[in-house]
Parts: C-alpha cells; structure tokens; sequence
C-alpha cells in the first residue's frame, strides 16, 4: 500500500504577546502552547521570566542563539546556550525560572508545552537538560540536516535522548539548504506540526508555502514531506498519540478537571505545592 503524504491543513501566524516579566514572544495559537522568543534588544527580553508555577504539563525550550539561565524550587541551577534543549516536566509542582542573558547575539528560541497524562501529572518533577553534543546533525540523502530529539527517526536510522515518554513523541529539528527536501515517517492518528522560525518551507504534495515565523497544522497521512524555499529553510517537527483525555487549565495549570485545579491553587497559597525531596542529578 503506497504511503499518503499528510496535508497542511492550517498555516498559523503567531501572535505578539508578552510575558514573564516582560518578554516579548510570538505565541501560536490554535493547538498546545508554543511560544517564539528572538531579539537582538535588550528592553525585549532582559526582564526574563522570575519565579513561577508549572504542574501538569512538560516543557521543551529549544535555544538557538544567546543564553538562557535557570534555577527551580528543587535547587537545580544551569544555563542552556545555543544548541542546547531542556526538557523540563513539573509533574506535581514545580516554582522555576527562565532568564535570558544580554549578549551582543540576543536571543532566540522555542519553547512548546506538552501535556502530561492523568497518570503522571502527580509525578516527580525532572529535567532532562540536553547540550548541543547530545544532538549531533545529520545530513539525510535528500539534503536535510537533522537533529532528533526525541522518538525515531528515517526509517529508526537515527533516535533521540529523549527516551519513556507516553505519548511516543517525535520531536526533530529540521534545516533545509536550498535545494533539499525531507521526508518522516509519522503513525496514522498522530497529530502532528512544524514551527518554521527560519526562511521559507514547502510542505505536503500540494507544496504548501509557510513563511517564518509560522505555525503549520497537518492532516491524517503516513508522511510530512517538506522541501526549501529558494533560500532554505528551518523547522521543528513534532507528533504525538493524542492523550484524548479532558482538560482543565488555568495559567500554567493543566489537569483534567476544575476540582483538581482548585486543589493546585489551594495547594499554592498553604505551600503545599512545590515537593521538597531531593532533585533528579
């Protein structure tokens, strides 16, 4: 039976927004979170994202320029630069923050939230912090340079670190040169997107066009094709099994239910909601 190219059924143009202290993002709107981070000015992003709460949810921040320091309620500290990839799941709860650093280049990055299963929202909190060495480029035979983050990819050639997740993500960093294509296999029932934060990328048989930065939402298919613009292109592919389970969320909360959410605000105001057993090493 011959595979189906998936179609590109919404091109997304995200949305100014600021948060945090005052950091201005581009949000995709539509679909789970996806905040754009990129500036070369100071005032944009200097003020960072101080303490806050997650519970529920996992984050995956991709950096692609500047630096980005950390620090959580379980007393893990560190920096991601670029290159670098924190997958960082609350669980429970976790207080945590996010500084981007005043660096000659600015900043510029990804971060995406992903939602957890019933079963783990409770769990332990962890981090799983990837530097760039982790994630070696590879060149396709169609051009492509890749860096898999998570779940397999061409054919289980190449796997990412990333590995005991529920949802069997598939998480893969794509740049096209001029002239190369990409083509990932993706299971039927998977949803699945690509952020384009650079150039211009074709997708799907009908050679859809999305122009950076933009959010592209595919169809039911077997593969996500993609090839470059006249002056190539980045993207980051993501697909998971849908949880298909409900969903309650309020600010950085999501459970399943408004009872649990009423829980996780009066578990912050009787500070009750952070855990204080030892971090993940």
């Amino acid at each position: 039976m011959s595979q189906s190219s998936r179609p590109v059924s919404h091109v997304i143009t995200p949305e100014p927004v600021v948060e945090g202290a005052g950091v201005h993002l581009r949000r995709s709107v539509g679909t789970r979170r996806l905040d754009h981070f990129e500036s070369v000015k100071p005032a944009d992003y200097e003020a960072g994202f101080p303490y806050h709460p997650h519970r529920g949810i996992e984050t995956v921040t991709v950096v692609r320029k500047g630096e980005v320091k950390h620090s959580d309620s379980l007393g893990h500290k560190g920096s991601i630069g670029a290159g670098d990839i924190q997958w960082m799941t609350s669980g429970s709860g976790i207080l945590h923050e996010e500084m981007p650093q005043v660096r000659a280049e600015g900043i510029a990055g990804l971060q995406i939230w992903l939602n957890l299963p019933a079963r783990d929202k409770m769990g332990r909190p962890k981090y799983r912090d990837l530097q760039s060495d982790r994630l070696a480029e590879t060149k396709t035979e169609d051009g492509a340079s890749i860096r898999v983050i998570a779940g397999e990819a061409q054919g289980g050639k190449f796997a990412g670190p990333v590995e005991g997740l529920a949802v069997a993500p598939k998480f893969i960093d794509v740049t096209l040169p001029p002239g190369a294509t990409f083509r990932e296999e993706v299971p039927r029932g998977h949803t699945a997107f690509a952020y384009v934060d650079h150039g211009d990328v074709h997708f799907g048989a009908e050679k859809k066009t999305a122009h950076a930065p933009s959010l592209v939402i595919f169809g039911e298919g077997d593969v996500v094709e993609a090839s470059a613009g006249a002056a190539g292109g980045r993207f980051l592919l993501a697909a998971a099994r849908p949880l298909n389970e409900p969903i309650a969320r309020y600010g950085p909360f999501v459970m399943n239910t408004r009872a649990e959410i009423e829980q996780t605000l009066e578990d912050l105001r009787s500070g009750r909601f952070a855990r204080t057993e030892p971090r993940d090493e």
